[in-house]
């Protein structure tokens, strides 16, 4: 009979992988321990993980042991792209060009452009600045190519993301749970104490780092059932305005659903001198005021 791909034996791989990265990065150990878990229970399983996702039944992985929502998601992702973002990041091997390529209506140059031009990261935030008329400072974005990518991202994204986008939309305040800004903002300052410090692991990314030199720091935390990976920004734009240094990118997860978001030092306004949230700065400057 022929194997259903990608098999549980190469998904188990991948979250063995995942597994020993987190743990040269110093993660939390419970974390791992999940991974390698998962990874065990996925080898001896007899039916084939693909099959289920294939066939649309997440509840099927969700309840196998270990397993859950968090890691349904990652599982999901591989079978139907062959690439976890998660591993990719910690390999130090993300590069926004190559996610914004996956988009039908995005070849090799606008993606590039989108880059160097708007310093983005992520689908979620290419969403973004589609919607906020961001992306349509781009050359080569015309009303049109701008609406293609906002139809093309709907389908391509996570149920989070849609609902956000939804929200967006409509004017409504979606119900979705996500850091308080005390929290991330106390997230990117331990991050940036102890990469001062040189109490972190670094990693070697391959984006302009020709010589392949470990000079990124990663911070793997936890805060009230969040999950959190920070690192500083290794974009074109980041690069080309010296904010290397400056922005932080920090990665967050909890029950299978995972965002991002960029905290930078405000050039400007009544928060000039203070680090805040990109997007989120009116909850920044109510954060300041309580201080």
């Amino acid at each position: 009979m022929k194997k259903v791909k990608p098999t549980n034996e190469e998904i188990a791989q991948e979250l063995e992988q995942i597994a020993r990265f987190l743990e040269m990065q110093d993660a939390n150990i419970h974390r791992i321990r999940a991974y390698r878990t998962a990874a065990a229970n996925i080898a001896k399983h007899d039916e084939p993980l693909a099959k289920y996702v294939r066939k649309g039944q997440k509840e099927k992985l969700e309840e196998l042991p270990g397993i859950g929502k968090s890691l349904t998601r990652i599982i999901t992702e591989y079978v139907k792209s062959g690439k976890i973002q998660l591993k990719q990041r910690l390999q130090g091997e993300t590069s926004p060009e190559k996610l914004f390529v996956q988009v039908p209506e995005i070849g090799e140059k606008l993606a590039e452009r989108i880059s160097d031009k708007l310093g983005i990261h992520s689908l979620e935030e290419l969403e973004e600045a589609a919607y906020n008329g961001r992306l349509k400072e781009v050359e080569g974005f015309g009303q049109k190519r701008v609406e293609a990518v906002k139809v093309s991202l709907s389908g391509m994204l996570s149920s989070f993301a849609r609902r956000r986008r939804k929200s967006r939309e409509t004017g409504e305040k979606a119900q979705i749970s996500e850091p308080t800004v005390d929290i991330l903002l106390d997230v990117e300052r331990e991050y940036r104490q102890k990469a001062e410090k040189g109490e972190l692991k670094r990693i070697a990314p391959r984006r302009f780092n020709p010589a392949g030199k470990a000079w990124l720091p990663i911070l793997h935390t936890e805060r009230e059932e969040w999950e959190f990976t920070a690192l500083y920004s290794n974009t074109a734009k980041a690069h080309e305005l010296g904010k290397t240094d400056d922005w932080v990118v920090i990665y967050y997860e909890k029950d299978g659903e995972e965002d991002q978001c960029t905290v930078v030092t405000a050039g400007r306004g009544s928060l000039k001198g203070k680090r805040v949230i990109r997007g989120r700065e009116e909850e920044c400057e109510k954060y300041y005021k309580k201080e």
